[in-house]
């Protein structure tokens, strides 16, 4: 089988085809190009998928990733991006091994193709030549009939040399021609396949690490266990405090009390505190036991209940005890630097290390006396929390970072805050007194008698209802002690009365007086 000797008279034809056969390799490589062109827009895409889910350094939703469904969703994240770089090393490849390589050679194959119909046509315009030739010969020899013998001698010559060229045409240069062609179009076609082949290959290939990354996907589902991240949960919201007791039956005409646990939420948040009345138009208010904090966290985490705030604190002492580690690495690394250098002058000169020496010896310093600072108060957090076996005292809402000097108070010793409460708004927070017409019976009860004096310790801004204003050194009556939620009834006169923080004032009751108690 040649199509030198099957498709001699197809001269056209093979030209059309052995262009039709480049067309559809640079179609192919437009199409190797646009799939190359897509693997890449879906590797960015699901790179920035993964980068969009990724948590936010520093951020409160990075704490959060410390649960394992979290962590799961984070190397699931990271196996996509790994995916997204496998989809990348398909297009690289791809690009590579086939754009590049199949765009050399359809230039050269067009190359090749131009050089062999340029042959060939060269052979037929050489034939046609010849034929005009023996056509114009034969009518010569028709017009010059006289001149027969001559005419019939050069015309056997010419017709002699058009056959031998004619054969040569047939039999030698075309088959030559279309064998080469023939080659060419075979190599074109192994060359396809070869290419399909790579095409597939090239996917193959990493097949295996795609299944790793699918691996590693469900090897991060399976890891999810829903036990450890409730435990999780307890440990990042539990308050240590105890739930609150029973309450107690009472005498209608008296106020509402509760047997609280000494470390009882609802203690700190002012419960079976009694409505306050102001010449009698106090019903239906509500009572700021505690302000909301709408400034920053105190630097001691005094905002917190006593589990959280010892984590916190802790927390903290770790963060310093690992940066004076890294200072004093740092200040070693420098005074051996320092070794060298007065032993090996030329090296450098030691005293250009001793400013860089004494800054990290302040800054170790600095962190150690701040380290102190925060275990301090973890030292005294600590004090207060159960040790598992013990009831946990009571939380207050009146510590701060910085404490005034302890007053001896006649009463009771109590912490001296900086003048800043917080208060937290929420339904248990929030006291609301309806007016009904059973408190109508009591509009004009006699206010409650003193039973003790206070002495003003400092200045306090009582700007929320319920609460009175009071000048460091004033003295006042204390017609309500303090029941362990921080707060002292005090009354200046008749129409002037609220509550005070007890740590701002110093107390003397009349052990004598009617209601006097002692609460611990």
């Amino acid at each position: 089988m040649s199509w030198g000797t099957e498709l001699w008279d197809q001269f056209d034809n093979l030209e059309k085809h052995t262009q039709w056969g480049i067309d559809i390799l640079e179609k192919y490589i437009k199409f190797v190009k646009e799939r190359t062109e897509i693997e890449l827009s879906y590797a960015k895409q699901l790179r920035n998928l993964s980068k969009k889910y990724q948590p936010k350094k520093n951020s409160k939703e990075e704490e959060e990733y410390k649960y394992t469904s979290c962590k799961a969703f984070i190397s699931t994240l990271n196996e996509m991006n790994d995916y997204a770089g496998q989809h990348e090393v398909i297009s690289e490849n791809m690009a590579s091994q086939i754009i590049v390589d199949l765009a050399r050679y359809v230039q050269e194959l067009k190359q090749e193709r131009k050089s062999n119909f340029h042959d060939g046509r060269k052979a037929q315009q050489h034939i046609e030549t010849c034929w005009k030739q023996l056509e114009s010969a034969r009518q010569q020899a028709q017009i010059r009939h006289q001149m027969a013998e001559d005419s019939k001698a050069d015309y056997s010559s010419i017709l002699q040399k058009f056959n031998h060229e004619q054969h040569e045409y047939y039999h030698t240069h075309i088959p030559n021609i279309f064998q080469k062609i023939q080659e060419m179009e075979e190599r074109r076609i192994v060359r396809i396949g070869e290419s399909m082949k790579t095409y597939a290959e090239v996917d193959r290939q990493v097949i295996p690490i795609i299944g790793k990354c699918l691996d590693g996907i469900v090897k991060a589902a399976e890891s999810i266990d829903q036990k450890n991240d409730s435990q999780l949960v307890i440990e990042a919201y539990k308050s240590g405090f105890e739930p609150p007791g029973d309450i107690e039956f009472e005498d209608y005409t008296q106020p509402m009390k509760r047997t609280v646990s000494d470390n009882s939420l609802s203690n700190s948040r002012g419960e079976g505190k009694p409505d306050l009345k102001f010449g009698g138009k106090s019903k239906g208010k509500l009572w700021p036991f505690i302000k909301k904090n709408k400034g920053a966290t105190p630097e001691d985490f005094s905002n917190l209940p006593p589990e959280q705030r010892r984590k916190k604190l802790q927390q903290k002492v770790d963060e310093l005890n690992k940066e004076i580690q890294k200072e004093m690495d740092q200040r070693d690394a420098i005074t051996k630097m320092k070794d060298v250098y007065l032993k090996n002058p030329q090296m450098g000169d030691p005293a250009s290390l001793d400013h860089k020496l004494a800054e990290v010896s302040q800054n170790i310093e600095k962190l150690r006396l701040e380290t102190q600072k925060f275990e301090a108060w973890l030292a005294e957090v600590e004090g207060r929390l159960p040790a598992r076996s013990e009831q946990a005292r009571r939380q207050s809402g009146l510590y701060d970072s910085q404490n005034p000097p302890t007053v001896n108070n006649c009463a009771q010793d109590r912490e001296s805050p900086d003048g800043s409460y917080t208060e937290e708004q929420s339904q248990e927070s929030e006291v609301k007194v309806l007016a009904t017409d059973f408190d109508d019976e009591f509009d004009d009860e006699e206010p409650l008698a003193a039973i003790g004096t206070c002495k003003a310790l400092y200045t306090f801004e009582g700007q929320n209802e319920g609460t009175i204003s009071v000048v460091e050194g004033e003295t006042l009556y204390v017609i309500e002690e303090d029941k362990g939620d921080g707060w002292t009834r005090i009354r200046r006169n008749e129409d002037e009365e609220g509550y005070v923080p007890t740590s701002y004032v110093e107390v003397c009751l009349d052990k004598n007086a009617k209601g006097a108690k002692t609460y611990i």
